[in-house]
């Protein structure tokens, strides 16, 4: 009897904190003002992500900084052998990192890094991007430091399993700040 008390008082709390919960789309507050959203990019089914990398221009001095270009999602299957790559839109510069891994779980929520708008300075926008696995550990992508990390996501209790970015085009001689943006389809089961 006692035990199905405390039980009961688990569950509870654990709902009221929002775990068991699965929304369907998880994005953050602090995203970049500029560009388009381009088409969600869904894992195939039965994949879950467990990594991801970034594309990021390194800091160009004196020159148009875009900072993180693109963000791309390494989706595993359940028996942890095959493996599919996604993308929503991205910038046209930088190159790619290598991708980081959960080692047990999925990635399940994430926070960006985000540089406010620089008024006749030069913008970026988003920077980098944390991520939680499903196990708790943190994943941080290396790029540049700009600007501050906003609040995290809510989580998705199967994992992400789909991506959507905000990206600006390329601004000719204008400014040029590349991704802005980022959500997450969460995966159904």
């Amino acid at each position: 009897m006692m035990f199905q008390a405390v039980s009961s008082l688990l569950l509870l709390s654990l709902f009221s904190e929002g775990y068991g919960q699965n929304p369907g789309v998880i994005s953050v507050s602090n995203g970049g003002k500029w560009g388009n959203w381009g088409q969600v990019q869904s894992c195939p089914n039965g994949f879950r992500a467990r990594g991801f990398s970034l594309k990021v221009e390194g800091n160009q001095r004196d020159g148009d900084d875009s900072a993180l270009n693109g963000i791309r999602l390494h989706c595993v299957s359940r028996n942890n052998i095959d493996e599919n790559v996604i993308q929503s839109t991205e910038g046209p510069w930088g190159s790619w990192t290598s991708p980081f891994w959960c080692l047990n779980g999925n990635l399940i929520s994430f926070s960006l890094r985000v540089e406010s708008p620089q008024g006749d300075g030069d913008d970026t926008a988003a920077n980098n991007i944390k991520f939680k696995c499903s196990d708790q550990r943190e994943l941080e992508g290396t790029s540049t430091s700009w600007g501050t990390y906003g609040g995290w996501s809510q989580s998705c209790r199967y994992g992400i399993c789909g991506i959507l970015t905000k990206v600006e085009p390329n601004q000719g001689k204008g400014d040029d700040t590349a991704l802005n943006d980022v959500q997450f389809t969460c995966c159904s089961n």
